[in-house]
């Protein structure tokens, strides 16, 4: 009888026509393919106690060894020696012991095997395992303590039975994939994986032993090939390197036998089981079973491939394809982190009943009309309506530079919307807000249009291309900006005069009413004062009045104003707001710099956690490397695609190149800086919180029309109107209850020019969405890792959320705001998943500065509109995929 496999030997048989196996010690080891191949140690936990036809061992039944071990009986013995049960005084419970035979003690090569299959089954700590204890001697002999199996081995057991029913075969594979998983996790390559060597409980649980050839993995590209012939990977016979998917041919036979009860291949030589393995394809096992399953028959035949890249990617993987497999749990059972693929694989259909589907839906629509119907009161253009669009204020910026005598050698111009913060916010700091805000409804809106003129192609060295104030710098002779009211009314006037100018005479006085007029303001009711702003340029006329606003007489004003030869360079309305912000350090307030320091705290940790894990998991193999490309093309992409739409072109090719290419240098941090968290970040969600990937895993394999991304896009749209809805309304309060110093919501300047420049805003909202989901889930990472447990982490990332949206004007007002967002957010991520929070951030940050309130005369209304009409474009798009294939008014009627 062959001491591996318990098979029938022919008599003389050097070989074992089952298993390949040698039966002569003394000749070890034996070339195969011109390299060494070493027996594998057999299992000896075949039989129970009491079995007949085992030899009485070297200690009897009731000897103590070492004041600890008391022999129960002889197990097994084989070519590597013997197994004894013996039960662990010490700490009483019953283990094996085995003792390698007295001839090899000295035998360095054995010895090394002996220690190493210690080493590494010690590594593996796993259900489906057998675990090893400890290694101990005994008057020269090793030895080592491992769990006792009270059972038999899997090879016996098909001799015993033939193959298993198929319900228990997918059991017994399922279990032999989650403990192969736990080996391989921990870099462990068994390379003899075979029937003896699976071990099977009284309570049918498998158990993988004797780790006597394994190696680890980042080590078996060098190690000697070894294994048994029967059950060895072509490559196990080459000089090709073994893996883990060497392992998984191993198991692909072991598979073929529990569902068919017939081996793959048979052979009667080494070199038989080399060709059989190397050049024979399996046969189908449905050949010799009709009734195997289609799955399993395929999941068999991808684990022969002959070539490794070809096999199943990890145990795991196959555990997913049998029948009724959860790649997810079988997963994480097995410790391991699931691969991309298995995360967007379980979750079921994901679509949720139509009951729970229209009830969002109609949160969603009754979220959205509270959230207009109440604009009136918590925007700015709530207060004061707007009725002039940008053209038309851009129209009357020309004429007033013409008049002015500007704008003739006029080449390059822009103009933009901005808020007009000043006196709005002087008014909610020292009048009672129920107060300034009815009287608001009677003057301009605070909204502020600027236009700026320049004899040669203005070029912006800003990142987004854009032109702004200050950008480019106002150095050339000939430009000029204006700034005007919603109604038009000159606010601010600046033009650089002449750099050479060689005439002495004045032509002419400066007519300050001119000035007056283009500001609505009668010169009459200001009277003269002492000059104390200094114009920013040239200038050879200066003066200055003080008197009060036409539309509110309690709020003073000065105006100042310069001109240079009878030409005006310096206009502007002063008001208490006004400040010499060239003189002034910046004021900040306590709030924001906590929210600031919060911020910026943890943009550090973000950092220093994205390059440290992104190595440790690239490395580790765990690391979602497609969909981290994916995700910094998409921002790199966005990136481009805003600077193309909302930046300041000009006509000259090496300026464009330039500012393309700082955007593109802004975008590439910001991509590398995405990929980097995400690399970090998702493969320690895959493992520790893999729900809350499903929908996003789904959505990156391009499953647009899945229920699951339905579901998740549904519910994040609807928490992101409601965190809108909570702005809206602590911005509102203020207009019933008399509160200082909280003004209104303001608009998005770029969507309330319209055109391009809404274009451009709204394709920015994109990368600030998955920007800053990334960085919270890289926040609530870190709070996991630092606290251990999900609920305290949450709790933390409410703390965060909080502390980092403070900062506005009434601290008082606005924290129940802040803490209601922070719990909002918080709790979607966590309960929902990564696509719902990135589709609530993307509908706030669509929502939250939308010029509003609707009008039909507003200049905004058209474009205002469009986008509210996106939003709930999108929200029953995703409605419809979450109810899934179910029709459509049907299902409403249903549950």
């Amino acid at each position: 009888m062959c001491a591996h496999c318990g098979h029938e030997l022919p008599d003389g048989s050097r070989f074992c026509p089952s298993c390949g196996a040698e039966q002569t010690a003394s000749q070890l080891p034996t070339a195969v393919g011109g390299a060494e191949l070493r027996p594998s140690t057999p299992s000896f936990p075949i039989g129970r106690l009491g079995d007949s036809t085992l030899r009485p061992g070297r200690f009897a039944p009731g000897e103590v060894l070492l004041g600890r071990y008391r022999i129960v009986g002889l197990l097994g013995r084989g070519g590597m020696g013997e197994v004894y049960r013996a039960d662990d005084l010490k700490l009483a419970q019953p283990v094996s012991l085995k003792f390698l035979p007295r001839r090899f003690a000295d035998d360095r090569v054995l010895l090394d095997l002996f220690f190493g299959e210690v080493r590494n089954a010690r590594q593996v700590s796993h259900p489906n395992v057998c675990r090893v204890y400890d290694i101990g001697e005994l008057e020269g002999a090793p030895f080592l303590s491992m769990e006792y199996v009270d059972g038999e081995d899997l090879a016996t057991l098909l001799r015993r039975i033939g193959r298993l029913p198929a319900a228990k075969a997918t059991e017994v594979a399922r279990q032999l994939c989650a403990g192969l998983a736990a080996a391989h996790e921990k870099g462990v390559v068994h390379r003899d994986l075979k029937p003896s060597n699976v071990m099977i409980d009284g309570n049918g649980r498998v158990r993988i032993t004797d780790f006597g050839l394994a190696v680890r993995a980042d080590q078996a590209a060098t190690a000697d090939p070894a294994g048994t012939p029967a059950y060895m990977a072509p490559e196990q016979f080459t000089d090709q390197p073994v893996t883990v998917r060497s392992d998984l041919y191993s198991l692909g036979l072991i598979l073929y036998e529990i569902y068919t009860g017939k081996r793959t291949f048979e052979a009667s030589s080494i070199a038989d089981w080399k060709s059989r393995h190397l050049e024979s394809p399996p046969p189908a096992p449905s050949l010799l079973e009709r009734d195997i399953d289609d799955a399993v028959e395929r999941v068999i035949l991808r684990c022969l491939e002959k070539e490794p890249s070809r096999r199943p990617a990890s145990a795991l993987q196959v555990a997913a394809a049998l029948p009724g497999g959860d790649p997810l749990a079988a997963a994480l059972a097995a410790g391991e982190t699931p691969s991309p693929e298995m995360v967007a694989a379980s979750g079921g259909e994901g679509a949720i009943s139509a009951r729970a589907a229209w009830g969002l839906l109609l949160g969603m629509a009754a979220a959205l009309t509270a959230f207009v119907a109440i604009t009136p009161f918590s925007t700015d253009l709530g207060l004061s309506r707007l009725t002039n669009g940008r053209e038309v204020l851009r129209a009357r910026a020309q004429s007033l530079l013409a008049k002015f005598g500007y704008g003739s050698d006029a080449l390059d111009s822009e103009g933009w919307f901005s808020r007009g913060y000043g006196p709005i916010r002087y008014l909610a700091d020292h009048v009672p807000s129920t107060e300034w805000r009815r009287q608001m409804r009677h003057w301009p809106a605070p909204v502020t249009f600027t236009y700026r003129q320049s004899p040669r192609h203005m070029v912006s060295r800003s990142p987004d291309g854009r032109i702004t104030d200050d950008e480019p710098p106002h150095e050339l002779s000939g430009m000029a900006t204006v700034s005007l009211d919603a109604n038009g009314a000159l606010t601010y006037l600046r033009a650089e005069p002449p750099q050479v100018d060689s005439t002495t005479a004045l032509s002419g006085a400066l007519d300050w009413k001119e000035l007056f007029d283009a500001a609505s303001l009668d010169l009459s009711r200001f009277v003269p004062a002492e000059p104390r702003w200094v114009p920013p340029s040239a200038y050879d006329a200066r003066a200055e009045w003080t008197g009060q606003a036409p539309w509110a007489r309690e709020i003073p004003l000065r105006v100042a104003a310069a001109g240079y030869r009878g030409r005006p360079v310096y206009f502007q309305v002063l008001g208490p707001w006004s400040r010499p912000l060239r003189m002034e350090p910046p004021r900040v307030t306590m709030t924001r710099r906590i929210a600031d320091g919060t911020i910026g705290f943890l943009e550090l940790v973000a950092i220093g956690v994205a390059v440290f894990f992104s190595r440790r998991n690239t490395l580790l193999g765990r690391s979602d490397r497609r969909g981290a490309l994916r995700l910094a093309l998409f921002l790199l992409g966005a990136e481009m695609l805003t600077w193309l739409a909302g930046a300041h072109h000009v006509p000259e090719f090496r300026t464009e190149l330039d500012s393309a290419l700082l955007a593109a240098a802004v975008g590439l941090q910001v991509a590398i800086l995405s990929a980097l968290l995400y690399l970090a970040l998702e493969p320690y969600l895959r493992r520790q919180m893999p729900e809350l990937l499903i929908g996003w895993a789904r959505l990156l394999e391009g499953r647009f029309r899945d229920p699951r991304v339905g579901r998740d896009v549904l519910i994040g749209a609807l928490a992101g109107v409601l965190q809108t809805l909570v702005l809206h309304v602590t911005n509102a309060l203020p207009t019933w209850v008399p509160i200082l110093g909280q003004t209104t919501v303001f608009e998005d300047n770029n969507m309330l020019s319209g055109g391009r420049w809404m274009l451009a805003a709204l394709l920015r909202m994109p990368e600030q969405t998955l920007f800053g989901a990334i960085m919270l889930c890289t926040i609530l990472f870190v709070l996991r890792l630092v606290f251990k447990r999900t609920s305290i982490a949450t709790v933390g990332l409410v703390v965060f959320l909080t502390l980092a949206t403070l900062g506005g004007e009434n601290v008082v007002l606005e924290t129940p705001g802040s803490l209601a967002w922070g719990i909002l957010m918080a709790l979607v991520l966590t309960r929902i998943g990564l696509l719902a929070l990135v589709a609530m951030v993307l509908v706030f940050n669509v929502l939250q500065y939308l010029p509003l309130p609707m009008a039909l005369d507003a200049p905004y209304a058209f474009s205002s509109s469009l986008v509210l009409a996106a939003v709930a474009g999108l929200a029953v798009y995703a409605f419809r995929l979450a109810i899934g294939p179910r029709p459509l008014f049907a299902a409403s009627l249903g549950d």
